[in-house]
């Protein structure tokens, strides 16, 4: 129990300036026909996940205009370079390409990310910074993840608003989430 309450009071002083990590688990097939829900597209949050052979699909349904921003990052392995970059699309309601930034023309680059200790490489983005530079009108949209061979791990990146409740960081603590990303995206079997 001490270690729970430690591991809040050390969550809730360090993640004001963090993205919010979100495991994707198998909750969709990540088809245009079934793609994972982002919830509250203005929430900061990082969803982790590996293309498994197609690409995978997101989708926001705003019923009002929103701030916009995405982004993708990948793990960065110690002694190891990028294996793959990743393509980012953004989609209207009828698939119609409203954005896009290749992988490949994008200046990855290294960066820390000091309350998961972890190294990523940081991709293609629609906004600067981490931050939106835009506003979306109420609607439904799609974001495309990709790459050529369609596989390998990333982390897409939506949203620029940091509300970390305290729900939030209890079910990160209880499910030892930071854990399960650093094992799971972090491996260096994952170099070769």
């Amino acid at each position: 129990m001490r270690f729970l309450a430690v591991s809040l009071a050390f969550l809730l002083a360090t993640t004001a300036s963090a993205h919010a990590p979100v495991i994707n688990n198998g909750q969709a097939p990540m088809t245009v026909e079934a793609p994972y829900v982002v919830e509250d597209p203005e929430h900061s949050k990082a969803i982790f996940s590996q293309l498994n052979g197609a690409p995978q699909f997101y989708r926001i349904d705003s019923d009002v205009d929103f701030k916009f921003y995405t982004g993708l990052t990948a793990p960065k392995l110690e002694g190891c370079g990028l294996k793959e970059t990743f393509d980012l699309e953004v989609l209207d309601q009828d698939l119609k390409k409203i954005d896009e930034r290749k992988g490949n023309s994008a200046e990855w680059w290294a960066w820390y990310e000091e309350y998961g200790k972890t190294w990523y490489w940081v991709g293609p983005e629609i906004g600067k910074d981490f931050l939106s530079d835009r506003i979306y009108p109420a609607g439904t949209y799609y974001i495309k993840v990709s790459n050529r061979s369609n596989s390998g791990k990333y982390a897409l990146v939506v949203g620029d608003e940091e509300k970390f409740g305290f729900g939030t960081i209890a079910g990160m603590v209880l499910n030892n989430t930071m854990g399960k990303i650093r094992d799971g995206w972090w491996d260096e079997a994952d170099c070769n």
